[in-house]
């Protein structure tokens, strides 16, 4: 049997070092903006201390990430953890508002990417387009759907990838059925 390692935790404070890595703040600078010590926040992160649901939803709207990504570290088998998401095991992302469901197929936010398991809902718009300082990279696993890549409309089908990098994009499934697909994003923004 295959043992996790222990230098590669799957846990709530490796993943917030990771977001706040990858949105280049410091501890000083997420500190001052919680309103906390950089002494608090480095035990967070290094989970020795247990923030208050109050503190992580300061913390995720610092980070501009979901409430729910913040949760489901334990769900994993401890030899398990850091390699192996089961698919009835996946954190839920976003709000699902705009009628896309996301759920994080990577074990963690500790590597240099982030894979995401998206399905876009029958009539689901993204109302505004979106650019971040990201790579990216999606498979259409299911369905149709319709892209903007920087000014520039493509229409997807099963089968079909595409690359964003660092352009203003938008999506759209005008489709009666859904369309599914699995995002390679780097750095996570989630």
């Amino acid at each position: 049997m295959i043992r996790a390692q222990p230098d590669h935790p799957q846990t709530l404070g490796a993943d917030l070092r990771a977001l706040r890595k990858a949105r280049g703040l410091t501890l000083a600078q997420l500190a001052e903006t919680l309103g906390r010590s950089v002494g608090w926040l480095s035990q967070v992160e290094r989970d020795l201390s247990e923030p208050a649901i109050s503190d992580l939803r300061q913390i995720a709207t610092c980070l501009d990430v979901p409430l729910s990504l913040l949760f489901g570290h334990a769900s994993a088998p401890a030899a398990e953890q850091g390699f192996i998401v089961r698919a009835g095991a996946r954190r839920p992302m976003g709000s699902g508002a705009e009628g896309l469901v996301e759920e994080l197929l990577s074990p963690d936010l500790t590597d240099d990417f982030e894979v995401i398991h998206s399905t876009f809902r029958p009539g689901a718009r993204m109302q505004t387009a979106t650019c971040r300082p990201t790579q990216e990279l999606g498979y259409l696993v299911a369905g149709r759907l319709e892209l903007e890549i920087g000014g520039r409309a493509f229409s997807l089908g099963t089968g079909d990838s595409f690359r964003i990098r660092g352009e203003a994009f938008r999506w759209a499934n005008p489709h009666d059925e859904p369309a599914v697909a699995i995002w390679v994003i780097a750095p996570p923004v989630y």
